[in-house]
């Protein structure tokens, strides 16, 4: 448990500066606009599957620790999401029936699924998003900050689960 607090306490150290200042806030480009969205869409998938997981299996590590952490990162990405006036979308996966049918026989492969999709989240990050943000350092610090979390923090966890199940 103190490791899971102390990748949230990372997590949450990381984010902290994510409300924008007027000095450092650009006219808004589509391009960055769309990449928020998709940010958020991503951070709300992981959310619902996560949540379908433990519905499932109970409260169980590490998607009892990581579901918080996607809380934060989609609250870090609706203050900028506010700031910017971009309207933020419901997060209408949570609780759906598809999402419950996603969930597999066991643990051990949803913590694989768990592995599968923070790499992709990492490149979905670093390929597309971030160039997509160029130009708005305060978004490109938190789409890093996120970026950084799913890599360094929630891939391994997944990763240990993946081989102790």
């Amino acid at each position: 448990m103190k490791r899971s607090l102390s990748i949230l306490a990372l997590c949450a150290a990381s984010l902290a500066p994510v409300v924008p200042t007027a000095a450092n806030a650009a006219p808004l480009s589509i391009k960055a606009e769309q990449a928020l969205l998709r940010a958020l869409e991503d951070e709300y998938n992981a959310e619902a599957f996560y949540d379908a997981v433990m519905e499932k299996f109970g409260a169980v590590r590490p998607f009892v620790n990581v579901i918080e952490a996607e809380r934060k990162h989609a609250a870090a990405l609706t203050d900028l999401m506010q700031h910017y006036g971009v309207e933020v979308p419901a997060n209408t996966r949570l609780g759906s029936a598809a999402v419950r049918a996603e969930v597999p026989a066991t643990l051990a492969e949803a913590c694989r699924i768990g592995v599968a999709a923070e790499i992709a989240n990492r490149d979905l990050y670093a390929k597309d998003l971030m160039p997509a943000a160029a130009g708005h350092p305060d978004i490109l610090r938190v789409f890093e900050a996120l970026r950084a979390a799913s890599e360094n923090n929630h891939r391994p966890a997944f990763e240990r689960c993946a081989q102790r199940k």
